[in-house]
């Protein structure tokens, strides 16, 4: 059955899960990554990219065979997609297309753009670059407020998601004295309480309903260390930094100085998780690391999280592994990028890589990719946190010998 749709038609992470979930059917499978993003001249670039590509993979296969044919029903298609369904906010955008699987077809459209154009060809959708858009740009809030007024924004995937605003009667200064400045003091301050109170509240709310994971705070220091006090527990420890914008600062300027907050955030969280990783491992605890023991604990359904390197040239590991553990024959790998962007790719990598991912989604294991090529380049690019170890048979417990 064919599937298709955008970003909007689902969240991406269902649609990542249902590629996850394509079975091979021996027929090429497209997975086509481009940055649409207008060049200098205002227009998109990447069309050059695909008449040289995919005439060239297509002449890979003979003509008139199952596998030619479905290959150039997926080129025709895509191309229609890209021609009249493509919208002018989009900077990104992946196609993963079968059509001798059922016409399977399936498009996202994303606010941010793939650093270069790839075409990937295999036995499934390739997962590895979508995933890590995911993690890339989560979901997360902002709040920015004065003494009077609220503005909070749900951002994820480079984009406004949710706009809020809290908006109470402005209070001016008074020129008085003694008892009735006290006074006036007093209720000045019981209003910036009930007004932090009620920015708290809605932010509680949002946190709640959108399953927000990582909150940034901005404002100005007298309300900041007010709506701090009025955050309930779950709501505080989601706070990851505290940023210096002014409440009418524009949209496009909160987006990129608290994404930048999120990447500094990310690099400090990625050495952490990287050191729990190591320290799980190295105590024999709920951690392994390199592909081999990874995709053996994914297969087990063992992995909470998979820790994985950003770039797929940094993973180690044999195409065998993944040949074992899935019963069948691999698949020889496809790619194409632009300015020769994936000479340095090699195929075990792209396999390996390709099969961490779409194991860890399909057991609903976190992928968490790490930016920092050091932090895991001593153990193969890759490992895991693990929900539970598997012990192995104790003397008492194994299997005696049956005597006749």
């Amino acid at each position: 059955m064919a599937q298709s749709g955008a970003a909007e038609s689902g969240t991406l992470e269902k649609i990542i899960d249902r590629l996850a979930d394509f079975e091979p059917t021996g027929l090429p499978v497209i997975s086509l990554y481009l940055n649409a993003q207008a060049n200098e001249r205002g227009r998109q670039d990447f069309d050059r990219f695909l008449r040289k590509e995919f005439p060239e993979r297509a002449r890979t296969y003979p003509a008139h065979t199952p596998e030619r044919e479905s290959f150039d029903r997926d080129a025709g298609r895509v191309r229609e997609y890209l021609a009249g369904e493509l919208r002018a906010d989009t900077n990104g955008v992946a196609v993963f297309a079968c059509a001798g699987a059922g016409d399977f077809f399936e498009a996202v459209q994303l606010a941010v753009p793939f650093e270069r154009h790839r075409l990937y060809i295999y036995n499934q959708p390739h997962l590895y670059p979508l995933a890590r858009v995911l993690d890339q740009y989560p979901r997360y809030a902002v709040l920015v407020a004065d003494t009077n007024r609220a503005r909070l924004f749900v951002f994820g995937r480079g984009k406004a998601l949710q706009r809020d605003e809290v908006q109470n009667v402005k209070t001016r200064g008074a020129k008085v004295g003694g008892w009735s400045q006290m006074r006036y003091q007093r209720h000045l301050e019981q209003y910036h309480l009930q007004h932090a109170k009620e920015v708290a509240d809605q932010l509680e709310r949002a946190v709640r309903e959108d399953d927000i994971r990582h909150i940034i705070l901005a404002g100005d220091d007298l309300i900041i260390p007010k709506l701090k006090e009025q955050f309930p527990k779950a709501v505080a420890e989601k706070v990851v930094d505290v940023l210096s914008l002014d409440i009418n600062a524009p949209e496009h300027e909160i987006l990129e100085e608290s994404l930048e907050a999120m990447r500094r955030y990310d690099a400090q969280t990625d050495a952490e998780r990287v050191e729990r990783l190591l320290d799980e491992y190295r105590a024999g605890g709920l951690g392994v690391v390199g592909s081999r023991d990874t995709l053996e604990a994914l297969a087990m359904g063992q992995v909470e999280e998979l820790i994985i390197a950003a770039r797929q040239q940094d993973i180690e590991g044999d195409r065998r592994d993944v040949a074992i553990l899935s019963d069948t024959e691999v698949a020889e790998p496809v790619v194409a990028g632009q300015d020769g962007a994936v000479a340095n790719i090699g195929p075990d990598s792209i396999i390996v890589a390709a099969d961490l991912v779409k194991r860890a989604r399909q057991n609903s294991a976190r992928v968490t990719f790490i930016e920092d090529p050091s932090l895991l380049e001593g153990v193969g690019g890759c490992g895991a946190l693990l929900r539970y170890q598997i012990q192995p048979p104790t003397a008492e417990s194994a299997p005696q010998p049956q005597h006749s």
